[in-house]
């Protein structure tokens, strides 16, 4: 088994979650309530990167991997009707925890290194987070493993988030306004700020959180942990029901 490393980041995954709840109950407000508010599909961006540190974290801390990917699994299953009921997807559109489950199964194959699990069993998450076309993909599990390999170093936290943002917004739309005002720049700083002008180059936002300590001032119990996730979408789904 590999050995553990010191993690550099922030380890209060509790409280990392209930942020990450919030920044996407509020792009998934934007998305469902009020699609022309785009700040809110910016703030959502931060959501992502906060739940692949918390299970790079979760993963480096469990003493059960078989139990972590058993409650990943449950709330996946459970959450998946009101996914697909809150946003409009289908069955071939499974969520987020499809994709985090994946990346477990990926980090535990490359920890336990039996049989070069640590070389074909990264390759065939990848693999398979692209043929069941998961949320956020290949990539979303990439980012997980990206950042399990750096988690002792503050400084590789960052190069791979500014690294990982720069190349995932280059895919995206363009911010040209916020807050109803038009974006402008000087043209010698063009070149350097236009690539961060990006709708998912701002999951770089998520960056701080990562970094930044915070004290676990008490411990949140497991079961509200995960039931955030499906609850977020019930309240969503009364709310556009409420609201027409």
């Amino acid at each position: 088994m590999e050995q553990s490393k010191p993690i550099a980041g922030n380890t209060a995954t509790g409280t990392l979650k209930i942020l990450a709840l919030v920044f996407m109950f509020a792009d998934h407000a934007g998305k469902m309530l009020f699609p022309g508010v785009m700040e809110l599909r910016i703030i959502g961006r931060i959501a992502f990167p906060l739940y692949c540190w918390c299970m790079v974290v979760g993963f480096s801390y469990t003493r059960s991997v078989p139990k972590y990917l058993l409650r990943i699994c449950l709330v996946g299953l459970v959450s998946q009707p009101l996914y697909m009921l809150a946003l409009n997807h289908t069955w071939r559109e499974p969520n987020i925890f499809l994709t985090l489950l994946i990346a477990l199964l990926g980090l535990w194959a490359i920890r336990e290194r039996k049989a070069f699990s640590h070389i074909w069993g990264p390759v065939a998450a990848l693999l398979l987070a692209s043929v069941l076309e998961c949320d956020y993909g290949w990539r979303g599990v990439l980012l997980v493993f990206l950042l399990y390999a750096v988690r002792d170093s503050r400084a590789g936290i960052a190069a791979v988030m500014a690294a990982f943002c720069l190349y995932w917004g280059s895919g995206s739309g363009t911010i040209s306004r916020l807050l109803g005002q038009r974006l402008s720049m000087p043209a010698m700083l063009a070149p350097l700020l236009s690539p961060w002008l990006r709708i998912q180059a701002m999951a770089i936002l998520a960056l701080p959180f990562m970094l930044w300590p915070m004290r676990a001032r008490q411990r949140m119990p497991r079961w509200l942990g995960y039931g955030l996730y499906p609850a977020h979408l019930a309240l969503l789904y009364l709310l556009e029901r409420v609201m027409g």
